[in-house]
Parts: C-alpha cells; structure tokens; sequence
C-alpha cells in the first residue's frame, strides 16, 4: 500500500527515515496523479449560468 506523507503512522513509535531522491520523485509523482483525479471527478465544478432574462413586470 502506497501512503501519502499526511497519512498518520501505522503504529506511535514509526518514524520516517529521510527520503532519496528516487523516493522523493516518486511521492511527488504519486501526489500529483492524486491532486489529477481529484480534479476529474470534481470538473464540472458548477453547472454553466442560465441565460434566462426576466420580462419587464406588466404595468
């Protein structure tokens, strides 16, 4: 299982060893293609504006 680095520790006493720079473009990778379908499923993110004008009340 992958985990993102705000994921909580599987246990109090884990630590996390410093990072390579193999393991670092690879977090960063994983985050992004995370941050990418996040995106997705949200867009559209609102329905498009009506172009609905009311008529001028009757006098």
């Amino acid at each position: 299982m992958i985990r993102d680095r705000k994921d909580p520790p599987e246990a109090p006493q884990e630590r996390n060893p410093p990072e390579t720079g193999t393991q670092r473009q690879q977090r960063k990778a994983h985050e992004s293609a995370n941050q990418d379908e996040a995106l997705e499923e949200t867009f559209p993110a609102s329905d498009p504006v009506s172009p609905f004008v009311p008529a001028k009340a009757p006098d």
